[in-house]
């Protein structure tokens, strides 16, 4: 019998076969790699073209003649006095200003006074009411001071408002705009980044340009803070009873598939949880960081168990037996050399749990944090400022914001996308430098 023999260098056709399926597969992943490239791409895209325009907002440079006579009739200066003269009678005093400021200037305008004022935001009023109230000595003087103009011009310098669109919207008029132009080509109207979009607090339906993330930042802050406190603790002894000091049977092994059926479940379900436990049960307060906090540590615990285990189950054997061999106690082994080793795992997976639960809409849903919060809680007398008034989430900040009719708030809620997205790079980021800081390997 002869047998058939071939050299090596030749390639013969199970060999290009081979080679074929081969190239295949990396053209498949490179598809793969691009199709998800190119998904990621048209949503940052979009979110940043959409949202971008929501950190600048355009502003109007107003000097403010402060009359005695209809903002402090006693002449005594007492603020307590002074309050009593409500935002009403502060708005003709900002139209006379802007009216006036038009004449000085030289452009004529085809608007009434009133339809004039109404370039003035609504929030304008009570912002320099709120000056006044804070140094009674203004009144009397003029002040100078840039203010917020009205939603649809704000559009109109983003772009988002033409003279074709303001012809039909009722908000505004050409006219309006004409005149803002002007004021523009003349320095008194500006657009510049606006902080106050990071700082304060949400504005009712019609002051758009006046809503901010400020207390959405400070109630995620808040939620964060608990999950924290509560999750990382509580996940981590769980981690190292389960890990190191659990017999394995069929008790253990049942624990093991429920956390992990856990990890799978809807975060909606937690919601429901959360609001049977934790406010129809225990009467906490709906809509309180505090029951956010909770609820979100319930959905995170799962993830920090998991990713712990993982971080004690890639430390050696040879540690736990070399530190066994000297004399150390089981307890001793575990907290003294393999916690510590095993301790950049169980940040990377804590920091993921987190930025899990900052992006969580639907549990804070069902527990009712969908509140319009207009004034930051009252954090400095006691806890119950804290953790007992009502707050809100960026991502249920967003969600309350698209369900809005003004245009003004869509570009918000890009612009809190945009914010929430940052603060997840941030915390991702942290955990890719946390694992390659203390990484070991073996």
């Amino acid at each position: 019998m002869t047998l058939r023999t071939q050299s090596l260098l030749v390639r013969d056709d199970r060999t290009r076969r081979r080679n074929a399926a081969e190239r295949r597969f990396r053209t498949y992943g490179r598809c793969a790699v691009g199709i998800v490239a190119l998904a990621l791409t048209v949503l940052l895209v979009t979110v940043v073209t959409n949202g971008a325009s929501a950190f600048r907002q355009t502003f109007i440079t107003l000097d403010i003649p402060l009359p005695e006579a209809k903002l402090d009739k006693t002449g005594t200066r007492n603020p307590a006095v002074m309050a009593k003269v409500t935002t009403l009678g502060y708005a003709p005093v900002l139209r006379d200003a802007l009216v006036q400021q038009l004449a000085d200037l030289g452009i004529k305008t085809a608007l009434s006074d009133k339809e004039t004022g109404k370039m003035i935001s609504k929030e304008a009023v009570a912002t320099v009411r709120d000056q006044v109230l804070a140094n009674p000595d203004l009144v009397g003087t003029i002040l100078t001071i840039d203010l917020l103009v009205e939603g649809r011009i704000d559009g109109y310098f983003k772009g988002r408002v033409t003279m074709e669109s303001a012809a039909l919207d009722g908000n505004t008029s050409p006219d309006a705009l004409q005149i803002a132009q002007s004021l523009a080509d003349l320095g008194v109207i500006k657009t510049r980044f606006n902080w106050r979009f990071l700082t304060a607090p949400d504005a009712s339906d019609q002051r758009p340009e006046a809503a901010g993330l400020g207390v959405a930042i400070l109630g995620s802050l808040y939620m964060m803070t608990v999950v924290l406190v509560l999750a990382l603790p509580i996940g981590v002894a769980a981690s190292i009873y389960l890990e190191e000091f659990t017999p394995k049977n069929r008790l253990s092994d049942l624990i093991e598939v429920n956390i992990s059926n856990l990890a799978a479940v809807p975060s909606i379900v937690f919601g429901i949880l959360g609001l049977a436990i934790f406010i129809n049960f225990a009467g906490f307060k709906q809509s309180s960081p505090l029951v956010g906090g909770l609820v979100l540590t319930l959905m995170t615990l799962p993830t920090i168990i998991i990713s712990t285990r993982a971080a004690l189950k890639a430390v050696p054997m040879s540690i736990r037996d070399a530190a066994l061999g000297v004399g150390a106690s089981k307890m001793q082994s575990v907290f003294h050399h393999v916690l510590p080793l095993a301790a950049p795992g169980i940040l990377t997976g804590t920091i993921i749990g987190l930025a899990q639960a900052l992006g969580e809409t639907a549990p804070l849903l069902l527990i009712g944090m969908v509140a319009f919060v207009r004034e930051y809680p009252a954090v400095y007398n006691d806890t119950a400022g804290l953790f007992g008034e009502a707050a809100t989430a960026l991502p249920v900040q967003v969600f309350n914001w698209t369900q809005r009719a003004d245009p003004g708030f869509a570009e918000r809620a890009s612009g809190a996308i945009i914010t929430l997205l940052v603060f997840l790079a941030i915390m991702n980021i942290a955990a890719v430098l946390l694992r390659r800081r203390f990484e070991r390997r073996w």
